[in-house]
């Protein structure tokens, strides 16, 4: 699905940015593309993947966390620790500013 919404992405920029149609077509492009994204639906759908994309990381990150064990680095330990407890403060947001509902 990530392939073909890029794919999808890359399409439409090569267009807008290829065109002759000139800025009238641009803006009902625009527009279009404001409304999909501001669609209940859509916004739904993106935050459903969202939080099921950090709930395979957390399992991930579980399972590499046990097989790896002490062979890692004392400061990517180090590291990893003062982020869970950074993040175990219920601060809300992760680095990039999204969510973590």
């Amino acid at each position: 699905m990530r392939y073909k919404l890029t794919f999808v992405a890359g399409l439409a920029l090569g267009y807008v940015l290829g065109t002759r149609a000139g800025r009238e077509r641009y803006e009902q492009l625009r527009k279009s593309a404001r409304q999909v994204s501001q669609n209940p639906a859509v916004r739904n759908t993106a935050e459903t993947a969202a939080q099921q994309g950090r709930v395979i990381a957390g399992k991930a990150f579980h399972t590499v966390s046990e097989k790896v064990g002490d062979r890692v680095p004392d400061s990517v330990g180090d590291r990893v620790r003062s982020l869970r407890r950074r993040n175990a403060g219920g601060a809300g947001q992760d680095d990039w500013g999204t969510s973590n509902t």
